[in-house]
């Protein structure tokens, strides 16, 4: 697939458009998102995806379009699984209803500039070294069963990385939230607020999960430039997510094992692609082994179907078990 320049930097133009659109609509008038509101943003983003989608398909064909598509939901889906911690987080650092929208745009904009960059060196190791695809299905088997031994359990408390314990060690944190203020002079001394924490603590998190979920889409493509839209396109409808959700997210309490599955099978794929791909020496004399790969329809169709699956069975247990929607959502923990 050859993606000449312009379109890059047109596809990087669009993305930039619409989240100035967003932030400013934000900015314009903070407020706590509804439901209703949050419903007509996801199924908005949702489409830009199947009209992109179908772009690709028009253009590149139906194979690209498929190892999009399958990129995308797989990068959707795993992505619903960092809204625990965003819940967690919002309530950690207690944010206000009406900043929860920008803080978490914000954070998802800093993940997607991080990812960008572990995807371009993703792309650059994938072309030179066929053996990262190992590396990568090691990584994916590795967090499936994780994933496995984690069941239904989610940590119910957040502790923060390096990043933002450096960052309080070089700037002085305010106690209080001002406004939407990141920074605020106080006595003529430079201050940190809270809000600057938590949209690092978002964008930091995620990046944590963009280790098993980059090589999980390069798994589905070796397309720099699918593999970066469709990150994009998952990371932009999250946060809408996050908001839509609500009380849902923990009835989804077979979600990890959906997860794991999913994970798992990207993981034996990219194991048969390495085979496939090999040139280690200890490996068939170096040679290429002749095993049979899996084509993206299939792929598409476990990835959907399993996610159906787990849907289905998760609801289906969350009413015979009412206790599991004991969650309040993101409003009621932040306000705790």
């Amino acid at each position: 697939m050859t993606v000449p320049a312009w379109l890059w930097f047109a596809t990087i133009g669009g993305l930039v458009a619409i989240i100035l659109a967003d932030l400013f609509l934000v900015d314009h008038k903070p407020h706590a998102v509804t439901v209703r509101e949050a419903a007509r943003w996801v199924l908005f983003y949702v489409a830009l995806a199947l009209v992109f989608g179908a772009g690709v398909w028009l253009f590149a064909g139906g194979t690209y379009a498929g190892e999009f598509f399958a990129g995308y939901i797989t990068e959707y889906s795993l992505s619903v699984d960092n809204l625990f911690v965003f819940v967690i987080i919002m309530g950690t650092f207690k944010v206000p209803a009406i900043h929860q929208h920008r803080v978490l745009l914000v954070g998802i904009v800093i993940a997607l500039i991080m990812r960008g960059i572990f995807i371009a060196i993703g792309a650059a190791a994938i072309a030179r070294f066929s053996w990262v695809f190992y590396l990568f299905a090691a990584v994916l088997i590795y967090t499936a069963v994780s994933l496995v031994r984690q069941g239904t359990e989610h940590d119910e408390e957040y502790t923060e990385n390096r990043v933002l314990r450096l960052l309080r060690r070089m700037l002085p944190v305010t106690e209080d939230y001002h406004g939407a203020k990141s920074f605020v002079k106080i006595d003529g001394k430079r201050w940190a607020t809270p809000m600057i924490i938590v949209m690092l603590a978002i964008g930091s998190t995620d990046l944590l999960f963009a280790l098993d979920s980059i090589p999980a889409i390069f798994g589905l493509t070796q397309e720099a430039y699918l593999v970066f839209t469709a990150n994009a396109f998952a990371l932009m409808g999250l946060r809408q997510l996050y908001f839509l959700l609500g009380g849902l997210l923990e009835r989804l309490i077979y979600l990890s094992y959906g997860l794991a599955v999913i994970l798992g099978f990207i993981g034996v794929k990219l194991v048969l692609h390495a085979l496939h791909e090999n040139s280690l020496p200890f490996i068939n004399g170096g040679e290429p082994v002749p095993v049979p790969e899996i084509g993206i329809v299939v792929s598409l169709s476990v990835i959907v179907g399993v996610l159906i699956i787990t849907t289905v069975a998760s609801l289906i247990k969350a009413r015979r078990r009412p206790e599991v929607a004991a969650y309040s959502g993101p409003e009621a923990r932040s306000d705790r």
